[in-house]
């Protein structure tokens, strides 16, 4: 938290969120839907690519906010299998995209001790993005702060898909125990705290085919800010809000007087 506050002002709005913020009740993963770059370019009567650019600035100040605050875990959804389904030009594009973010954020990772880490069906991915991926995988994997997931060719189904297919393997080779954590263990997020937020932007009220199986018992927010519009004071009005629930998970509640827990449309208040 310290070091969120030492690059913020006093005077700034963003400085007075952070300070709102309890250190001890942060989540220790956040997952993100960024949606709406297509929406923030049409109303500007720009490309669609135009608006995946501007994302990039969001993805950069989400990060960089992740790490600041001391979270173990950031995962961005980028990327889908469906998303294959979109004109060629513009999956070509957002490769690129991918390509220049990882080589220009590559000494911001390093600064702020970020482990870069993919998640998807990564074999499907054209060579170069591979091997863009693995490379700061490699590079990053010393380092011991923020966990930033990139969820690339992914798809919540598929993924429990590939761990059902792991999972009869292991048990044709050996006594296998199936159970909750045997999927678990099998996921492509495997070793990581499930999400305790899941972000939303644009709007949308659904999930996407995203960590279906992890988001089971995670508090969802959902913003009618469009992504490249996603910045630090958005970030901290979600932990914010996030903070202020009572996460039950089936029981009964924390203790007499806990908070009193806010529908997911909380992030839609009028600002």
């Amino acid at each position: 938290m310290d070091a969120l506050l030492d690059v913020l002002a006093p005077h700034e709005p963003d400085y007075m969120l952070a300070r709102t913020i309890d250190p001890d009740r942060l989540p220790q993963h956040v997952a993100i839907i960024m949606d709406g770059n297509g929406r923030w370019a049409r109303r500007r009567t720009l490309p669609r690519v135009a608006g995946h650019r501007a994302g990039v600035q969001a993805v950069r100040v989400t990060v960089e906010t992740c790490a600041r605050l001391g979270l173990r875990a950031l995962t961005l959804y980028a990327f889908s299998v469906e998303n294959w389904k979109r004109p060629r030009a513009e999956v070509e594009t957002l490769w690129r995209l991918l390509r220049v973010y990882l080589r220009a954020e590559l000494p911001e990772m390093h600064r702020h001790d970020i482990r870069f880490t993919s998640i998807g069906r990564l074999d499907a991915l054209p060579d170069f993005v591979r091997d863009e991926l693995d490379s700061v995988i490699q590079s990053t994997s010393r380092n011991a702060g923020l966990q930033l997931n990139l969820a690339i060719n992914y798809g919540g189904r598929a993924e429990l898909v590939d761990a059902v297919k792991t999972l009869v393997a292991d048990a044709r080779e050996r006594s296998v125990t199936i159970d909750e954590a045997a999927i678990s263990a099998r996921l492509y997020t495997a070793g990581m705290p499930d999400p305790d937020l899941l972000i939303r932007t644009s709007g949308e009220m659904r999930v996407s085919n995203f960590l279906l199986w992890q988001i089971a018992y995670a508090e969802l927010y959902v913003t009618e800010t469009l992504w490249p519009d996603f910045n630090r004071g958005e970030l901290l009005r979600a932990i914010l809000d996030y903070q202020k629930r009572d996460r039950r998970f089936g029981g009964l509640g924390e203790a007499p007087g806990a908070p009193v827990r806010e529908p997911v449309m909380a992030g839609l208040r009028a600002r």
